[in-house]
């Protein structure tokens, strides 16, 4: 059996992984129950596989940042105490993560690799080129969306699809935190 792949990501209304302009972390719409359940969701035993960019950005954030600091809630600190696989052609160790380790090649094949050796589930929050590759060879089981209530027209930056494949998306889970920010989780397929 192959372990489950989820691709966590967190988007405005448009498509916007982050934003610039005043724009705050979680674009300032974070709660109490966002919170609480991001930190029960990464309280589980997996496995973090991340793309090089994003584990220079998380790495750089968490040693630029205070202990008071949004980057420091509890699910990222939590996060980060979990394994993790780096895949990079150009990263070279020690990694600033306490159980990282970086992987060389394709992240298709290190990522068909690990589904079929690991023993636990598999999350990248983030990475969003590498998961797209990953969606287009069909190993993501789940996107998990978080959708915050907000439209970045103007100040938008990462576009999360951009370049993707077409899916069909099969809605398997949702909820709503705060009374305002959905979580959506989708099975995706590509569409022939």
């Amino acid at each position: 059996m192959t372990a489950t792949y989820t691709f966590d990501v967190f988007t405005s209304l448009d498509g916007f992984g982050a934003a610039g302009g005043n724009w705050t972390g979680y674009w300032g719409k974070q709660g109490p129950e966002l919170l609480d359940h991001r930190l029960a969701l990464y309280g589980e035993e997996q496995r973090m596989v991340f793309g090089a960019n994003t584990y220079r950005l998380f790495a750089q954030m968490i040693a630029s940042s205070t202990e008071a600091s949004d980057v420091r809630d509890p699910w990222v600190t939590r996060m980060r105490s979990l394994p993790a696989t780096v895949v990079s052609t150009t990263l070279q160790g020690p990694l600033d993560w306490p159980d990282a380790t970086i992987v060389s090649g394709d992240a298709v094949d290190v990522v068909a690799r690990l589904k079929e050796e690991s023993v636990v589930p598999l999350r990248s929050h983030g990475s969003l080129s590498m998961n797209r590759a990953l969606m287009a060879a069909g190993l993501v089981d789940r996107v998990q969306v978080t959708l915050f209530p907000v439209i970045t027209g103007q100040t938008g930056a990462d576009p999360i699809f951009q370049g993707a494949a077409d899916f069909d998306l099969e809605l398997i889970e949702t909820r709503t935190l705060d009374g305002h920010t959905q979580e959506l989780i989708y099975r995706p397929t590509l569409h022939v």
